[in-house]
């Protein structure tokens, strides 16, 4: 277990990803709410650094904001509009269920570690998922922006709020850390109790395997949908369970209370993968139909290069809605 005073940003930052997400920021597809000046626009509108509009003066306006040369050329009064630029508001829900304990990567020298890796001496799918989180945490509370983390399997089992304070990133590192990895999912539920406590707009990192059935899945993201969030699906998978690249009978373990079965991987590989592929497809039409953003990654492979076409994505995204 990694003690608290221990934690330091080396041990769970590799500086190759913190070079591939430089030149990256995070922007939401959708207009936010905040509090503070940060990095992303408001729905206030109101004095700030970047013109918006005009809106005609009615009797109780300030006449400070009076644009006289439209006034001139028009004979009419109306007031300059700015937007302002503000926090945005990041929440990481992070799957911590049993499947999540699965890897067939050995454990990373150096790194941090998690419960789930260290008992296993692997590196699991919770390890790279951390090992995101990490990174994402990092890369937004460099903007300013307020992120919190909530960690679940079938509910919420541990929280961090919402905050940009300097500890926030060791507050959350701590968490991943030290959480155990267990119990079956359930999505319906934690998006229920989540929700409960988020009364504002934010952008939602759903960090998961998504191993639960489709109908789960779509039930959860329509009421995030409903409550009008941005939800970023990053769907974390070990390699073999993308390739199933396994040639001997053994025994299959469900990690969620499944029971065991011994089976030969050759004779079954074909099926799997088909159902696999489906399974895949469904993951990302209903993922997309919300118009959720959604990126699969490996974990046997570096944590940044995903994060950056994610974020290159979404910046454009972001720049086509700007020119309208």
């Amino acid at each position: 277990m990694v003690e608290k005073g221990s934690i330091r940003a080396e041990q769970y930052l590799a500086p190759e990803t913190l070079s591939q997400l430089a030149p990256f920021e995070m922007r939401a597809k959708m207009i936010v709410e905040g509090v503070m000046n940060g990095m992303h626009r408001s729905p206030y509108q109101g004095l700030a650094v970047e013109f918006a509009e005009h809106r005609q003066y009615v009797p109780g306006d300030e006449t400070r904001h009076l644009d006289w040369k439209v006034y001139g050329r028009t004979d009419k009064l109306y007031l300059k509009q700015y937007q302002q630029e503000t926090n945005l508001d990041i929440v990481l829900l992070v799957d911590a269920s049993g499947s999540m304990r699965y890897g067939s990567l050995d454990e990373k020298g150096g790194w941090g570690g998690t419960k789930a890796g260290t008992t296993n001496s692997t590196w699991t799918k919770y390890d790279h998922a951390t090992a995101t989180c990490a990174a994402l945490a990092h890369l937004c509370l460099q903007q300013r922006d307020r992120i919190g983390l909530a960690t679940f399997s079938n509910k919420i089992r541990s929280q961090v709020k919402r905050s940009n304070m300097r500890d926030q990133w060791r507050s959350i590192v701590q968490i991943l850390s030290q959480d155990p990895v267990e119990d079956e999912t359930d999505l319906v539920k934690v998006a229920d109790q989540v929700l409960s406590s988020v009364t504002n707009r934010a952008l939602f990192f759903l960090i998961s395997d998504f191993m639960c059935d489709p109908v789960q899945i779509r039930e959860a993201l329509a009421r995030f949908r409903h409550k009008r969030h941005d939800v970023v699906l990053v769907q974390v998978l070990d390699r073999r369970e993308i390739k199933f690249d396994l040639d001997e009978t053994a025994p299959f373990v469900g990690l969620e209370g499944e029971g065991t079965i011994h089976v030969d991987a050759r004779s079954v590989r074909e099926t799997y993968l088909e159902v696999f592929a489906r399974h895949q497809a469904e993951v990302q039409t209903i993922a997309r139909g919300f118009g959720f953003d959604f990126e699969q990654v490996n974990s046997h492979e570096s944590v940044g290069p995903p994060l950056a076409r994610l974020f290159a994505r979404r910046i454009a995204i972001s720049r086509r809605n700007a020119r309208g």
